[in-house]
């Protein structure tokens, strides 16, 4: 019951805080000293063509490969990929083609030039460019923007839906180069009546968007609302003719009041998915679209908080304090049998991890790697056994992504980096003692 409480006393602390504690004003990260027997964090350039080999030898080396090409200021938490997206169309020609959010927020940047980039990657993130630049005024840069921004990439990346503390967003890059095309998307404002907590808003305001999805075809709308400023509230759209989203109307009978942390269909590939899970504060709930009905995941604990979810291999849940696998249909089961090393100087292992995403291998399920408040974890037997990644700085991560070839894309308050955990040479090696 403590861990439960205090588990949910940290999300509230969060939550109230009002500016975000990883974005903080004028905080700036100090380089580290890599541990004894540790390597040495390289770093990639902005050209393509001068990083190749260095990726190639890192990647093959078992080194850690820091990714310097996103835009911004490169201040603090500015190298930061708050959410990863790829193209939802089945019939993706290149899976290693990716795009970021990044949130250049820094207190050494003047709030004028405060900004969300979004970014494409052709190489599973070792280079990026910018594609888009979200202007501050469609962001608020004090309540907690640059932690839970919702991100979505329609069929072959021609726009994007971002939500922020001021709403949902369609973002559309101009070729010609002019600035680009931001257009809202309709969605709850801030009501008269009085609210639960003390708000930096006022009635009419947009209320917070949260998570989100979009089907494969790009022509539905899942939005969630809700975050101090009302009850969670999940809305539906369809794109119009003209490019435009239309509201539809309200998702009923969401069996809870706690925020919306995280949302996935049950298939990201199909048109028309039949089921979206919900995690909330302390639960995951499941929406059957054929019958509209709600149903409550089996085995969830409470106050869960559950930050992350994926469906690769049946659903995964990245939740505080703990990690979940599958155990059937509607069901799961939270790891306790494998002890997660802590910090990689002391010997403080257990389960309770505070993790922020999940994701699985899509070629190779039996592979896991998880972000958290202590750093990155993998698995290769389906969560049995965990290892720490130790090369990487001793930081919070948040966001990870499985390339084709089986590196891992791995961000967090410390930057962005590329590894390679499960290639031969990450593999421990005995030596046998000569006779």
């Amino acid at each position: 019951m403590g861990l439960t409480n205090t588990c949910r006393a940290a999300l509230q602390s969060l939550l109230l805080s009002m500016t975000i504690p990883v974005l903080g004003a004028g905080q700036i990260l100090q380089s580290q000293t890599p541990a004894p027997n540790h390597s040495i964090v390289t770093s990639s350039s902005s050209s393509p063509e001068s990083s190749n080999g260095d990726l190639k030898n890192d990647m093959e080396s078992c080194r850690v490969h820091r990714v310097t090409s996103l835009p911004g200021s490169h201040q603090f938490a500015s190298d930061f990929i708050e959410a990863i997206a790829s193209d939802p169309s089945p019939d993706v020609e290149d899976p290693d083609t990716i795009w970021g959010l990044t949130a250049d927020l820094s207190g050494e940047v003047p709030p004028q030039d405060r900004a969300m980039y979004i970014s494409k990657s052709t190489d599973g993130g070792a280079t990026w460019i910018q594609v888009a630049k979200v202007g501050s005024k469609y962001f608020d840069a004090k309540i907690g923007e640059g932690l839970r921004n919702g991100f979505r990439v329609s069929p072959g990346g021609t726009y994007f839906v971002v939500t922020t503390q001021r709403g949902a967003f369609q973002v559309l890059p101009q070729s010609s180069g002019s600035e680009t095309l931001v257009n809202p998307i309709a969605g709850p404002r801030v009501p008269s009546s009085p609210p639960k907590v003390p708000i930096p808003k006022r009635a009419g305001d947009a209320v917070r968007a949260n998570a989100l999805e979009m089907t494969a075809d790009g022509r539905h709308l899942i939005i969630g609302y809700g975050y101090f400023d009302l009850d969670p509230q999940i809305f539906t759209y369809h794109k119009d003719a003209d490019g435009s989203w239309v509201e539809d109307g309200l998702l009923s009978g969401l069996p809870t009041d706690m925020d919306i942390l995280s949302m996935e269909f049950d298939d990201s590939k199909k048109a028309e998915p039949g089921f979206l899970y919900v995690g909330t504060g302390d639960q995951v709930y499941l929406l059957n679209f054929h019958t509209n009905k709600w149903s409550r995941i089996e085995g969830v604990g409470p106050d869960s908080a559950i930050h992350g979810m994926t469906v690769v291999g049946g659903l995964h849940l990245a939740a505080c304090w703990g990690v979940y696998n599958p155990t059937g249909p509607g069901t799961v089961r939270r790891v306790t049998n494998a002890s997660f090393l802590i910090h990689r100087t002391t010997d403080e292992a257990g389960s309770n991890l505070r993790a922020y995403s999940i994701e699985v291998d899509p070629s190779k399920p039996t592979r896991e790697v998880v972000t958290s408040l202590t750093g990155v974890y993998t698995s290769e037997d389906s969560g049995q056994r965990w290892r720490r990644l130790n090369d990487l700085p001793e930081e919070e991560f948040r966001t990870a992504h499985f390339n084709s070839d089986g590196t891992i894309l791995v961000s967090g308050i410390a930057g962005t980096f590329l590894v390679n955990p499960f290639s031969d040479a990450c593999s421990p090696h005995l030596k046998g003692r000569d006779k």
